[in-house]
């Protein structure tokens, strides 16, 4: 059902529907979850034989029906992996949680500041403790132009599962229209947690204490499109 999921394949984009998020449980490595744009979050119990959708709960506002089975668009879908029955998904409608087996995902982005909104494309998770994640949000009114809201850049992080949020910009340029992609933004593991992300007009951004300052660590690369740690002893 692939073709009906991404609506015929064809979603404006010369390649098709993306398929960006592949996740595999940790307890068992049947079951599996993939995240695409357009179609939705899909399930597999049995390594990808057969796939269901699991989009409960989720907003597709550009389709006409309210609580569509498939065909939405998932920007970024994340499994932590020390509580693997918790995923996280930014979406183009908003920031979502979903503790399984319900299936059913809760808009935590709701909670974010009115002004800033839930919109944005990447999500990363703190790798210890399933309750933290970090977003770049995006200005998603109307024209959409997928930069920093008002054009100034913030991270945000909730550390209750998306009960509420911090802006963190301690050291981010006053004014930048920056643009982070779906998978331009990481973490590491050591403690505090290191939190990093690239824009497209080539600055790699770090923080050594979980957000709470920026630094510039790289300016001047091409368009950035992943971001990803390798780590050594401080």
């Amino acid at each position: 059902m692939r073709g009906a999921w991404t609506g015929g394949e064809k979603d404006g984009t010369p390649d098709g529907p993306k398929l960006h998020s592949i996740l595999i449980d940790p307890r068992d490595p049947e079951h599996m979850y993939i995240g695409m744009s357009s179609g939705g979050v899909f399930e597999s119990m049995d390594k990808g034989k057969t796939w269901a959708p699991l989009n409960k709960g989720c907003a597709a506002d550009f389709l006409p029906v309210p609580d569509p089975e498939y065909g939405h668009d998932p920007h970024c879908v994340q499994l932590h992996p020390l509580m693997p029955d918790r995923l996280y998904q930014q979406n183009h409608c908003g920031i979502y949680r979903m503790d399984r087996p319900e299936g059913h995902w809760i808009r935590i982005g709701m909670n974010m500041p009115k002004k800033i909104g839930d919109i944005g494309f990447p999500l990363t998770l703190h790798p210890r403790d399933p309750n933290t994640v970090w977003v770049f949000p995006m200005d998603g009114t109307t024209v959409w132009p997928r930069t920093s809201p008002d054009g100034k850049p913030a991270a945000y992080v909730t550390r209750n599962a998306g009960k509420t949020w911090k802006r963190l910009a301690n050291g981010l340029p006053e004014r930048a229209w920056y643009t982070v992609k779906r998978q331009a933004m990481t973490v590491d593991t050591y403690d505090p947690v290191g939190v990093y992300f690239g824009t497209t007009t080539g600055d790699v951004w770090g923080s050594r204490n979980e957000g709470e300052k920026w630094t510039c660590l790289v300016r001047g690369l091409p368009e950035i499109y992943s971001l990803h740690t390798a780590e050594f002893p401080r």
